[in-house]
C-alpha cells in the first residue's frame, strides 16, 4: 500500500480542495479529531519504538565490535551529520525567502470534535540514551538473551508501525481539512513545488560532488561511477525503497570499489542508517514550515542539539517504509517546536516527496561505499568478512 500513498495523498488533497466547502462542518471536526487522537498516539509511542531499535542496534555493536564495524559506524554518523549540517544553511535560506505565513482566513478556527490526550511517559532524549546503555550493557553480558530480546523488539515494532501506515491517510486528511478551512492550502501548493526542486538540487549537488571528489577529479571515472549506480538509485525512486533496490545498490558498489568485498559488506550494514535524502530534506522542510507558521529561526546552537539528536534517531529508524520520517517526530516537536498541524504537514510533504529522498539516499549509499574504499587503513581493506548489518531491511 505504501508504495501507492504519494498518490493517495494527492487523491486526497485534490478532493479536499475541490469538495471541501460541500463536507459537513460535523465531519470535519471529527476528521480533525481524529487526526489529533492519531498524532497523540504516534508522540506517546514513539520513545517506546526508538529505545527498542536502539536497543537492537546497540546490542549488534557490542558483540560485533570489530574494528571495520567501528570505522563503518563512525562514516555513517559523519556523512548524516555534515549532510544536515549542510542542511542548516540551505533552509536559513529558504527561511528568508518571501514564503506566505500560513494565517487562518475565518475568524472562528476549526475545534475538534473530541479532545483526547494520552500522557508522555518518556522524553525522546532519556529513551534514545537508555536504549544505547542498556542494549551495550546487556549484549556484554548475557549476549543470548539481548539477542532475542533485540529480535522481540524489532518484530513487533516493525508490525505496529506497518499498521500505522493504514492510519496516515486519517492522520493527513484531518489535518488537510484544518488547512483548507484556514484558508492554506493554496499557499502550500504554490510554495511548497519551489522547496521540493531546491531540496533536489541540494540532494543532487551534494552527491555529485561526493562522486567527483572520490573520483580523484578524474571526470571519466566521475561518469562511470554515477553510471554505474544509475539503475539502483531508479529502483530507489520507482519502489520508495533503499532495501528493495540494494541488490542494484550491491552490484553498483562493488563495480565503483578497488575492493568489491568491502563494498559487498558495505552496503546491507548501511541501507537504513546511513541516509542523505532525509538528511537534507526533513531539516530543509523543517525550515519551511518553520517559516510558514510564522515561528522564529532556530539558533545555530540550537539546531546543532538537534541536528545530534537527528543523526543519533538515523539509529532508530524502523525497517518498514515511512519510517524515516515517522521516528523523526518527535525530535522535530521537542527541539524545533512543531506542533500538532505541523508534524502532520511535513508528514505529508516527505511522502509525496519520498521517491526523490530514496533516490537520493541510494545515491547516498553507493557514495559512503566509495569513500570508505579510498580510506588508507589496512584493516578496512583486508577485513571486510564478518560484518554485522546495523541496519534491518524491508
Amino acid at each position: 500500500m505504501f508504495h501507492k500513498m504519494p498518490l493517495i495523498l494527492m487523491a486526497i488533497i485534490l478532493a479536499i480542495v475541490c469538495l471541501g466547502q460541500y463536507i459537513p462542518i460535523e465531519a470535519k471536526t471529527a476528521l480533525y479529531a481524529a487526526s489529533l487522537s492519531i498524532k497523540s498516539v504516534i508522540i506517546t509511542a514513539l520513545p517506546f519504538v526508538i529505545f527498542g531499535l536502539l536497543f537492537k542496534v546497540a546490542s549488534q555493536l557490542a558483540h560485533n565490535a570489530t574494528k571495520v564495524i567501528l570505522c563503518i559506524l563512525a562514516m555513517v554518523c559523519c556523512s548524516n551529520f555534515i549532510s544536515t549540517f549542510i542542511s542548516h544553511y540551505v533552509g536559513i535560506w529558504i527561511y528568508h525567502f518571501d514564503l506566505q505565513v500560513l494565517q487562518p482566513q475565518n475568524f472562528v478556527e476549526l475545534q475538534p470534535l473530541w479532545s483526547w490526550q494520552i500522557p508522555k511517559l518518556i522524553a525522546n532524549d532519556k529513551a534514545m540514551m537508555a536504549g544505547l546503555i542498556l542494549g551495550t550493557f546487556v549484549s556484554y553480558f548475557y549476549p543470548a538473551f539481548a539477542a532475542r530480546l533485540a529480535h522481540f523488539f524489532e518484530k513487533n515494532i516493525n508490525k505496529a508501525l506497518q499498521g500505522f501506515i493504514y492510519l496516515i491517510p486519517l492522520f493527513v486528511a484531518g489535518f488537510v481539512i484544518k488547512l483548507h478551512y484556514d484558508g492554506a492550502i493554496g499557499i502550500i501548493l504554490h510554495d511548497y513545488s519551489i522547496i521540493f526542486a531546491i531540496i533536489l538540487i541540494a540532494q543532487l549537488g551534494y552527491l555529485l560532488l561526493v562522486y567527483f571528489l572520490s573520483s580523484n577529479l578524474h571526470f571519466l571515472r566521475f561518469i562511470n561511477s554515477i553510471r554505474n549506480m544509475t539503475p539502483a538509485a531508479i529502483a530507489g525512486f520507482s519502489t520508495m525503497s533503499s532495501a528493495t533496490a540494494m541488490p542494484l545498490t550491491i552490484l553498483g558498489a562493488e563495480k565503483n570499489a578497488s575492493n568489491p568485498d568491502l563494498a559487498r559488506s558495505i552496503i546491507p550494514a548501511t541501507v537504513n542508517i546511513h541516509l542523505v535524502g532525509d538528511c537534507f530534506a526533513i531539516p530543509i522542510l523543517a525550515y519551511a514550515v518553520l517559516k510558514s507558521y510564522g515561528l522564529a529561526e532556530p539558533a545555530f546552537l540550537e539546531y546543532l542539539i538537534f541536528a545530534a539528536y537527528f543523526v543519533l534517531a538515523k539509529f532508530s529508524v524502523a525497517a518498514v517504509p515511512g519510517g524515516g520520517i515517522l521516528v523523526m517526530l518527535p525530535i522535530l516537536e521537542s527541539y524545533l517546536g512543531f506542533n500538532s498541524e505541523m508534524l502532520s504537514l511535513i508528514t505529508a510533504l516527505y511522502i509525496l516527496f519520498d521517491p526523490v529522498i530514496t533516490f537520493a539516499n541510494v545515491l547516498g549509499n553507493g557514495a559512503l561505499a566509495l569513500v570508505i574504499d579510498k580510506l588508507p587503513f589496512r584493516f578496512i581493506r583486508n577485513n571486510p568478512e564478518n560484518q554485522p548489518s546495523l541496519g534491518q531491511s524491508y
